[in-house]
């Protein structure tokens, strides 16, 4: 662990379910914080851990000697950074800006060069491990960027997860693709696997259980599967945030001349779903669409749905 200097002033623009408990593990550890929030309701319960609120991006940033940015895509990111009253060119020069956010590669690549070219140090950090590691401070933060940027910004990182140094522009966001592609294929697995039980008359909950102690164990099988089990669709992450990212794998994928069938399926999945207006249920509702197209199995039939309220 780097030894924490608490004295950076730090900005945080984004306060969304991820967003919020990463800027909670930095006030927590003592450091100044200042944040931003579209809807600034979202950034009240920082307040009472220390948080000033900025009006805007530009406050916000002013006096930083870290920003930080965990937006939802590159409009948002586009707004934020380049925007009226956005970081640039409002932060000060000598400041590093680290994008927390999810974006194809080639983003994080021209947002490297502009910002390079605006006179600013930079690092794209997609992060996984969802809400919970965001909470706990146990993310795998997906460095791209250069080595000494991210020594000046690892005492800050380590305090929200585990920083990993992939390569240069960019490469963070190419790992981010790489977990995405893997997730969703699993959460896929585990949902066909799911209904393989319930079309054989053995109970799912208790398939999921025999099978956490072998080779299938995994966050995917304990966390997706539970949800499952137990029909519990409320988003921890929204289903239809994963469309572009898996967009985006086949993007990569056909850039390098491969074929990836099993992205191809679950986004397929994920589309049909959007398109029927559940795009805002959790990824362990992909196994609603395995159900309705294998009527009339049921994973778990006793047990009503539980879904998001409006």
């Amino acid at each position: 662990m780097t030894t924490t200097n608490t004295n950076s002033h730090i900005a945080f623009i984004g306060i969304g379910l991820m967003g919020s408990r990463m800027a909670a593990r930095l006030l927590q550890a003592g450091y100044q914080v200042t944040v931003h929030n579209r809807t600034p309701e979202k950034s009240m319960s920082l307040v009472k851990l220390g948080a000033k609120v900025a009006d805007s991006v530009a406050d916000a940033v002013s006096r930083a000697d870290i920003v930080l940015t965990c937006l939802a895509g590159a409009d948002a990111i586009e707004a934020v950074y380049f925007g009226e009253h956005g970081i640039v060119p409002a932060a000060p020069k000598s400041c590093l800006v680290i994008d927390l956010s999810s974006v194809a590669p080639d983003i994080a690549r021209t947002n490297h060069r502009r910002l390079r070219e605006a006179g600013y140090a930079h690092l794209d950090c997609p992060v996984t491990g969802g809400v919970s590691g965001a909470q706990e401070g146990s993310l795998s933060i997906l460095v791209g960027g250069s080595e000494h940027n991210l020594q000046r910004a690892r005492a800050v990182l380590e305090t929200m997860g585990n920083p990993f140094h992939l390569g240069e522009e960019g490469a963070g966001q190419v790992c981010k693709l790489v977990n995405q592609t893997i997730v969703h294929i699993f959460i896929g697995g585990v949902a066909e696997g799911m209904m393989l039980a319930a079309a054989a008359g053995v109970d799912a909950t208790k398939v999921r259980e025999a099978l956490m102690g072998g080779y299938c164990e995994s966050k995917i099988l304990n966390i997706h599967g539970a949800k499952m089990a137990s029909r519990n669709f409320v988003a921890g992450g929204p289903l239809e945030f994963s469309v572009k990212d898996l967009e985006e794998s086949l993007k990569m994928a056909s850039a390098n001349a491969l074929d990836l069938p099993l992205v191809v399926s679950v986004l397929q999945n994920y589309l049909g779903m959007v398109n029927k207006g559940q795009g805002r249920l959790d990824h362990s509702a992909l196994l609603l669409a395995y159900e309705s197209a294998n009527k009339p199995i049921r994973v778990s039939p006793d047990i009503e749905d539980k879904f998001p309220e409006r």
